[in-house]
Order: C-alpha cells, then sequence, then structure tokens
C-alpha cells in the first residue's frame, strides 16, 4: 500500500508480473512497463560441434527447492528414462529438495542415468547446459525465468511448466509447455524429443541474440527512469496525509517512518551538501523510439 503513493515508475519483467504488480500493489498500469531481462549471449553460445541424437542428455540446473518443482522431478525423471532407454539426465544445483532426488536414484537404480553435479558455479554453466539437448524447468512460479534464456543461447531446446511469465520468455517452436504436472511434463518431454531432430543449435543462438540483449534493455530501461525523472514531485507535506490512509497504524507508522527518513537526509545534507558531489557527465540522450515501451518488447518477440 505504501508504494502507490510513492513510486513514479515501475519495471517489471513480463506481463504477467505487471498484471500482478498492478492488481497487488494499486500502482496505475500507466506507471508500469514490462522490460525482460536479458542474456550474455557473447558468454551463452552454443558447442562447436553438434552433439548427436544417439544419446539424448536433459539438462536440469535448478535450485532443488519446491518451489523449483524439485518434487515433480521426482516423478518425471524416472518415468521418462523408463519411456526412452536412451534419455540420460544431468541435474545440477543444490537445496533440500536434493535429497528426494538422491533417494530416487537409488530406489529406481538409475545411478548410469542421472548425474548429480550438486551446486554448479555460474561461471560453469554454459560448459553443463552444452552437454545437452533439452533444458528442463520445472518452476511452481516464475516471473520469467533467465535460466531458459541461458539454455536457449546454448542452442538447448526449452520444455518448461507454464506458469507465470514463462510462456511469455520464448517463440513457440523454441519452448514446449506443460502443466505442472508430472504426467503433462512426461508428454511435453516426448514432444520435445521429437522434434528435437529439427532444431539447429547456431540458428537458436542467432535468433537469442535478436531477440534478448542487454544493449537494448539498458536502452528500454532508461527510457523508464527518464519518465521517472520527468514525474512531478512533491514536497513531504503532501504526501504525508497520503499515507495515513494505509491504515488506522500502519499510517501512522508510514508517516513517522517517513519524517524520520526526512530528518537523516537533511542531516546528510548538512554533512556533505548535493554541491559537493561529482556528476557522471550526460553523455547525451539515446536514439531511440520511446512511445511504447511494451510495443518494442511485443514487437521483438513477433
Amino acid at each position: 500500500m505504501l508504494g502507490r503513493w510513492d513510486i513514479d515508475q515501475a519495471i517489471c519483467v513480463s506481463h504477467t508480473s505487471k498484471e500482478n504488480t498492478v492488481l497487488r500493489s494499486g500502482i496505475s498500469p500507466d506507471k508500469v512497463f514490462m522490460v525482460p531481462n536479458a542474456v550474455d549471449t557473447a558468454m551463452f553460445t552454443p558447442s562447436s560441434n553438434r552433439l548427436s541424437c544417439d544419446e539424448i542428455i536433459i539438462v536440469v540446473i535448478s535450485r532443488l527447492v519446491y518451489r523449483k518443482g524439485a518434487d515433480l522431478l521426482v516423478e518425471v525423471i524416472p518415468e521418462v528414462c523408463r519411456l526412452f532407454p536412451k534419455v540420460r539426465f544431468i541435474v545440477g544445483g543444490d537445496g533440500p529438495k536434493r535429497v528426494r532426488l538422491e533417494e530416487m536414484r537409488e530406489k529406481f537404480s538409475l545411478q548410469d542415468r542421472v548425474e548429480m553435479l550438486g551446486a554448479v558455479p555460474h561461471a560453469q554453466v554454459r560448459s553443463v547446459l552444452i552437454s545437452g539437448h533439452i533444458f528442463l524447468n520445472s518452476s511452481l512460479t516464475e516471473a520469467f525465468c533467465i535460466a531458459i534464456l541461458e539454455a536457449a543461447s546454448c542452442g538447448l531446446l526449452t520444455v518448461s511448466t507454464r506458469v507465470g511469465g514463462v510462456p511469455e520468455v520464448l517463440p513457440d517452436d523454441m519452448i514446449v509447455l506443460a502443466e505442472p504436472d508430472p504426467e503433462d511434463m512426461v508428454r511435453a518431454v516426448r514432444q520435445a524429443i521429437d522434434i528435437l531432430p529439427g532444431i539447429d543449435p547456431q540458428i537458436m543462438h542467432r535468433r537469442m541474440k535478436r531477440l534478448y540483449s542487454w544493449d537494448d534493455v539498458a536502452k528500454r530501461t532508461e527510457i523508464v527512469y527518464d519518465r521517472a525523472m520527468q514525474s512531478s514531485n512533491t514536497n513531504l507535506l503532501d504526501r504525508l496525509p497520503r499515507y495515513l490512509t494505509c491504515g488506522a497504524w500502519a499510517g501512522k507508522l508510514f508517516c513517522l517512518v517517513m519524517i524520520i527518513n526526512y530528518l537523516v537526509w537533511c542531516l546528510l545534507e548538512f554533512l556533505q551538501p548535493a554541491e559537493g558531489i561529482e556528476e557522471v557527465p550526460d553523455i547525451g540522450p539515446l536514439h531511440i523510439h520511446s512511445d511504447s515501451v511494451d510495443d518494442q518488447c511485443e514487437a521483438q518477440r513477433n
């Protein structure tokens, strides 16, 4: 409740996240923009040698926790291994649910078909990804899921649960979506295996370079910051009555916090006046059309 009075502009990484933010916070939709995450396509590149499909490797890199769907993996992996003898799994990540995956591997005698890597440093994620054909994401909730971008940039076909902003991340021919249900996820893996021969990792990587670049995301983020800077400023006395409407006790608490915050700011301004702080030189406006950040994102995806 406090946020909607003090926010000039907000950025969300997906349209779904934007809708949730507007509904839960009460911020005007006109103040909320969708700017996606991006991927370092210079770092996440496909292997120079295309992998053979004689053995299909499915890669999972995730925190092994409930929210990331680790319990779904416990049911999906044995069934996929049963249906497809030539499939092998590589699971990277650590967390409280890792023990369940270890128990599953022992129960179904899948030690030679499910490799558990443990925690994978980000610098080593690419080397794990390029050893596989399919990236499996079993999350129960996601605002965006940047791991999917990294996998696609490495040329992997993605199978993912249809949750949160995930359906917005990749074009339909680069991802197979499933409900967060073991049976439907096995169906999606089967579909991915069928279309895998038609996937060219190099082409997928080039598409990702066009769709998601940090340069573009930075430019679009700057547009939102510029809009925020152009918003009209209100002084503390004008804002205090707004906080009182946040609740009988919460409103008073918010007012007290803001008064203390203002006094601290005054003290800092006295100790180190703003005039004495060196500013970064203005490099000039970016040459980018800024009518609608959301429209730019939609145009890129299409």
